[in-house]
């Protein structure tokens, strides 16, 4: 039940939407009610009202009931002529009788369970409101309605059908289904913009539901119209779409608006572009490649204008299509350096998980991530923290002020290491190992039986990747840090081979670069008797090629690999190794490299950056031979 305030706010703010009209009137419908209960017209007028500065709402632009409410209850402060002005029944306390043995309460009377609210020295009946409210007091706007101009007319029906929304109004009453009369009469005889009719259409949405009459009405309006909307309107338009959730409804019309769209891309405003980017993202527009991509470059030009939530938009939109523009990310480096400093914790969070997922090493921005860090680490919470840190790791970036930042991570650890998730420690402390930081203070933590029977007792199943980053995490500190004496993680924990289907620990070889190399290196060893491919190490780890020498340094073939003295891994460096926009290895690929040579491998690296630019077989055979030469001396014959 709605209290008083609330619905005489909401009321007031329908009056108040047209100030040039509504208050013009020379009697108010305010009612109060004499010593009897008895409500009686009241002489008061609006003229006390008129007196005080005039407050234009601006219903208009509002695309939900709550906001309308927001307004509502922000009008409900205006000063007022009396506070008896409410449209009540009232009972005065006076004559309210005690309660006896047996009787039941004035609430059961009353139809409610809830007390009846207090105001003054008076009770009121929340049952008398709702019925005077429907009865009397939309009838009577409506009323008004009929004699409005034609643009006030179609903002006032739609915001009386939010208040009907707003109040739990049937929507199969008679005053609802007068509204939806009047709104078929009007929209039937007057060319109404298309902003007010997705107000419309989204009001009576709410209240009916997206197989509505009117929000019928209302598409076939705007399909009409659709090659003339500007670009507000366009926005607008995939708003409506996107509460609707139904695409395959209207496919034919999201189709005209995307090519509407796309016509109109050079007159995008930063919230137009963040706005039908979220839309396309409610609406599940995969297919509209063309007009994703054509929006990623227009935000790029307009990138500075963007606001911190309409980024925070746009960067989500475009992760989930996973689409980005070169020129986006040459606006997100030099404009976010400056904005990161002061920008809202949640939008430098996702500028990292948007770099994470595209593989973008960016240098400008995460330096100013990590400063910002450094100056402002308090003010974020601990999943945000969890992202930056796991973004710099994964990406293999080392921010020149590192000392400062892991000082700083140390600092938050030990203040607030409860409040993080068991996952997302877990994500933090094992991204520090491919930056080479060993967290050994929160390693014993993390490995201790304690924490790991939290991890389970969460509902959290200790799954292949979660085991996969405490294998890694332990294998770090076995190789790395030899000193260290605290607790291990326990062997019937660990797994067997980190290759896994997302390629978390290791990216497997790229078919097409092992075909490229395979001729050459047969050639340079005179046969493929004299090594093997894709060969699983004791720890979990798989080597792209692997090469055998004796004591002497001779080539052994597979037959002799028992008499093994070196062992050469040769890692196959595809694209999907890299960062995107640089040559810097991933953080997981680093890893592993540090890992084999600990474990006694020489490792050689053939990047496919270098070994595509060879195009005779001579070349390539030669390349091998400079790459694999200081390790290799002579074959065995």
């Amino acid at each position: 039940m709605k209290s008083v305030v609330s619905i005489s706010s909401s009321v007031r703010a329908v009056c108040q939407y047209s100030p040039n009209y509504f208050m013009t009137c020379s009697r108010g419908l305010i009612r109060h009610s004499d010593s009897s209960g008895r409500i009686l017209k009241s002489d008061v007028s609006f003229k006390a009202r008129m007196a005080q500065p005039c407050v234009k709402s601006s219903l208009g632009c509002f695309h939900n009931t709550r906001e309308m409410g927001a307004v509502a209850q922000q009008l409900s402060n205006l000063p007022f002529a009396e506070e008896k002005d409410y449209e009540l029944r009232v009972h005065p306390e006076k004559h309210l009788l005690p309660k006896t043995a047996g009787q039941p309460s004035i609430d059961t009377q009353l139809g409610t369970s809830a007390s009846p609210t207090k105001l003054g020295h008076v009770k009121v009946e929340p049952l008398s409101v709702k019925s005077l409210f429907e009865v009397e007091v939309l009838p009577e706007l409506l009323t008004r309605l009929k004699e409005a101009p034609s643009n006030e007319k179609t903002e006032g029906l739609a915001t009386l059908l939010g208040v009907c929304v707003e109040f739990g109004v049937d929507y199969q009453s008679s005053i609802v289904s007068r509204l939806k009369e009047e709104w078929r009469t009007h929209l039937s005889k007057t060319d109404i913009g298309v902003i007010h009719l997705c107000h419309l259409g989204e009001v009576a949405y709410n209240l009916e539901g997206k197989r509505s009459e009117i929000v019928e009405q209302v598409l076939d309006s705007v399909s009409i119209s659709i090659d003339a909307l500007t670009q507000n309107e366009t926005a607008r338009v995939y708003s409506f779409l996107a509460l609707l959730k139904d695409p395959h409804h209207c496919q034919d019309l999201m189709s005209r608006l995307h090519r509407h769209t796309e016509k109109l891309i050079h007159r995008l405003q930063a919230i137009n572009i963040s706005d039908i980017f979220h839309s396309l993202v409610a609406l599940q527009q995969r297919q509209a490649i063309a007009l994703i991509v054509k929006l990623s470059r227009r935000a790029s030009r307009v990138f500075r204008s963007f606001q911190d939530e309409e980024l925070i938009k746009v960067l989500g939109a475009l992760m989930h299509f996973g689409q980005h523009d070169e020129d986006f990310i040459t606006a997100m480096e030099k404009h976010l350096p400056v904005k990161i400093v002061d920008a809202d914790p949640e939008l430098t969070s996702v500028v990292m998980e948007f770099c994470l997922q595209m593989r973008c090493r960016s240098e400008p921005i995460f330096e100013a991530v990590a400063e910002s860090f450094i100056c402002n680490s308090e003010k974020y919470t601990t999943p945000q923290i969890a992202r930056q840190i796991i973004a710099m790791g994964r990406l293999s970036y080392l921010p020149q002020c590192s000392s400062q930042m892991f000082k700083k991570l140390e600092s938050v650890l030990s203040s607030r290491f409860s409040q993080f998730q068991p996952r997302a420690l877990i994500e933090v402390l094992h991204s520090c190992i491919h930056l080479e930081r060993f967290p050994l203070n929160f390693v014993s933590k993390v490995f201790s039986p304690y924490f790991l029977q939290r991890l389970q007792a969460q509902g959290e199943p200790l799954d292949k990747h979660a085991l996969g980053q405490l294998t890694q995490l332990n294998l770090s500190i076995s190789l790395e840090c030899t000193y260290y004496r605290g607790p291990r993680l326990p062997y019937y924990l660990h797994v067997k081979k980190f290759s896994s289907m997302d390629h978390s620990f290791e990216s497997p070889v790229e078919s097409y670069l092992y075909n490229q190399v395979k001729g050459p290196l047969n050639k340079l060893l005179e046969g493929k008797t004299y090594y093997s491919t894709r060969v699983f190490t004791q720890p979990g780890y798989t080597i792209d090629v692997e090469i055998c020498l004796d004591e002497d340094g001779f080539v052994l073939p597979l037959s002799q690999w028992d008499h093994t003295h070196r062992r050469i891994a040769l890692c196959l460096d595809a694209q999907d190794r890299f960062c995107s926009n640089t040559h810097h290895l991933l953080g997981k690929e680093t890893t592993k490299r540090r890992h084999l040579c600990r474990m006694g491998y020489e490792v050689v690296q053939i990047p496919y950056f270098e070994f595509e630019k060879l195009r005779t077989q001579k070349e390539r055979v030669q390349y091998l031979h400079k790459k694999i030469f200081p390790t290799i001396f002579r074959f065995y014959r």
